[in-house]
């Protein structure tokens, strides 16, 4: 073959873009990634009694792909299967547990008390690791009724540190959780302090928008939260015509159909780093009355609409 000419290989350059000289050629924008997680507590449909599997699958079928399940109800489904059964049938529905809800009295004065408490949370914490759960709260179990005592907050942060250390062992990490309507840890200034003063790198806060209203918190010092320290962030809703001394759990309702001020809240929250998973947790008896799948589904349009656009 003969050599292009000059006046050709000129000629052939001529027919290409200008702007394949001008600039390279930019990469691909990677699409941003979405801030939130969306996960169903499996509080919103516990009043159908489903089982464990029940309930992934209806948590499944309505879009949700994170859960968190209760201890209790794994624990059930353990009694006639195997950790590796329950793997398998998270794998087939493509759900996550990404926390669960355990009531073990780690917190309460009583030393005795206080080791069974400890005892029950180690032996949570190993069935949920087969599971492949990273996470599980603990609320101040316990120490939640008006005639309990008062407990000393550095001691309540020992006792956290202990679940910590504990959580570390078995890769299950606990998260501190307020509850608003509890003798202990019902402020959002207790659940810090306890937090801050456990000095672990591993310390966590599980906080839901009703605990922070029942509680009296409210959400002006919800800033001063580090953005590491808030993993999962209960969400639901209340009615205007409940002052906070009257509200109970079970007067949650869909997020959207009440006044909290959830937007408000997830723009404080939201992590550039990581999404933050938004875990709905209601126990509403008009929704118990309802079937599974039409509370699932309802549940996850809410939280759907809850997000856009942030």
């Amino acid at each position: 073959m003969s050599r292009l000419s000059r006046r050709q290989t000129l000629a052939a350059l001529g027919t290409l873009p200008a702007t394949s000289f001008l600039k390279p050629q930019s990469s691909p924008i990677k699409p941003k990634a979405a801030p939130f997680t969306l996960c169903l507590n499996m509080s919103t449909i516990r009043g159908q009694k489903l089982g464990f599997i029940g309930e992934l699958e209806a948590a499944s079928k309505a879009g949700f792909r994170s859960v968190e399940v209760w201890v209790g109800t794994l624990q059930d489904y353990l009694k006639t299967n195997t950790p590796a059964e329950a793997r398998r049938r998270l794998a087939d529905l493509g759900i996550t547990v990404e926390n669960a809800i355990g009531f073990a009295p780690w917190i309460v004065d009583d030393a005795t008390a206080r080791q069974k408490g400890l005892d029950q949370m180690k032996l949570e914490m190993e069935q949920l690791a087969q599971i492949g759960c990273k996470r599980v709260a603990t609320p101040p179990i316990g120490a939640q009724n008006a005639d309990a005592p008062l407990i000393d907050l550095r001691r309540a942060a020992e006792r956290y540190r202990t679940l910590l250390d504990l959580g570390q062992q078995t890769g299950v990490n606990p998260q501190l959780e307020l509850w608003g309507f509890s003798k202990n840890l019902n402020r959002l200034s207790e659940v810090m302090y306890v937090a801050a003063e456990a000095n672990h790198p591993n310390a966590r806060l599980l906080l839901d928008v009703y605990h922070l209203y029942k509680g009296g918190s409210g959400i002006t010092a919800l800033p001063m939260v580090g953005k590491q320290a808030i993993e999962v962030f209960h969400v639901n809703d209340y009615p205007a015509t409940l002052p906070a001394a009257q509200i109970t759990d079970a007067d949650r309702v869909y997020p959207g159909d009440g006044v909290a001020p959830i937007r408000e809240i997830l723009k404080i929250i939201q992590n550039p780093d990581r999404p933050v998973i938004l875990s709905l947790e209601v126990f509403n008896k008009n929704y118990y009355a309802q079937p599974a799948d039409q509370v699932t589904k309802t549940a996850y349009q809410k939280m759907q609409a809850m997000v856009a656009g942030l």
